[in-house]
């Protein structure tokens, strides 16, 4: 295991030099500081391996990877980047683990669109609540009995109507709690055939790589230039957060230090949306979001 580590450390430091553009070290990429793990899961590491070769791709380090990702998603209405172009990933995710990220991902949309709400960016917001049905209620609609969810396409175009009419109050509050109620049966549905605390860290781990996906496509030459993605990825992250939040108990029986390690790493990682509001130009790079990403996944591998 301890070989894996050293693997991983070292496409680490070529993908962190290839995305400053220059042969940075271990060091001065900031991998010295990286936890020493004794065993790391095939999970874990495998993940680590794939988003990292996948990054050095598209900067430009894999022939024409570099060109695709130029190409990737030229117009388009603003939005679900991460989710589209993570769709061939996606699609060889096993079905539940599949059904687990896209609820996971509306939940995300849902906790972005409503701290803008709560901050009156009503204009802001509507994408978020546009989101759910347009890119992840479809693929999902022919499994909800599966999972004993009811169908709620129809919830969600009331919450989306009710956002896009700025009605707040009351009005808002019984929308979005319909959608959630919805939700709230999902994700005890996926608890009935997974009930293994692993599986949610699973799945907030696949939604950090959704939100990494955002995050690029919201950087345009050095500056964030699609503020709905900057925001899909913000929210992608704290719901994240959330989900190995609400495990504290058994995570911390199971390895104490590596949850410590995983929330130091989440802090870190969460400065870069400072606020629900995209500023300007990014605090954190790409690469500097990645690295971030990749110490959570290698430390939530022991909590698997």
């Amino acid at each position: 295991m301890k070989s894996k580590s050293k693997i991983w450390i070292g496409i680490g430091a070529f993908v962190m030099a290839g995305a400053s553009g220059g042969a940075a070290s271990a060091e001065t990429a900031g991998l010295d500081r990286l936890p020493t793990y004794d065993s790391v899961s095939d999970v874990a590491l495998a993940r680590a391996l794939s988003t990292d070769i996948s990054a050095a791709k598209k900067h430009g380090h894999g022939g024409e990877g570099g060109e695709r990702a130029a190409k990737k998603k030229q117009g388009g209405e603003g939005g679900g980047g991460g989710e589209e172009g993570g769709a061939q990933e996606a699609a060889k995710l096993p079905p539940d683990l599949d059904f687990a990220l896209k609820i996971a991902q509306i939940r995300g949309h849902l906790l972005v669109g409503d701290e803008l709400v709560e901050q009156g960016q009503w204009v802001a917001a509507l994408p978020h609540f546009l989101h759910p049905s347009e890119e992840l209620y479809g693929p999902i609609r022919g499994r909800l009995k599966d999972y004993n969810t009811p169908q709620f396409s129809n919830a969600l175009k009331l919450l989306t109507t009710t956002v896009k009419q700025k009605k707040g109050g009351d009005d808002y509050a019984k929308a979005l709690k319909s959608v959630e109620d919805a939700l709230a049966a999902a994700d005890a549905g996926i608890k009935a055939k997974q009930a293994n605390d692993g599986f949610v860290v699973e799945t907030a781990l696949e939604l950090l790589k959704s939100a990494t996906h955002e995050y690029e496509e919201a950087i345009v030459k050095g500056r964030i230039a699609k503020p709905v993605e900057y925001q899909d990825s913000r929210g992608f992250v704290w719901h994240a957060e959330k989900m190995i939040d609400g495990l504290t108990p058994a995570l911390e029986k199971k390895d104490a230090d590596a949850l410590k390690q995983v929330r130091a790493a989440f802090t870190e990682l969460k400065k870069a949306w400072p606020e629900a509001m995209a500023p300007k130009a990014p605090v954190k790079d790409y690469a500097a979001v990645l690295s971030d990403v990749s110490r959570i996944e290698l430390s939530a591998g022991k909590l698997m």
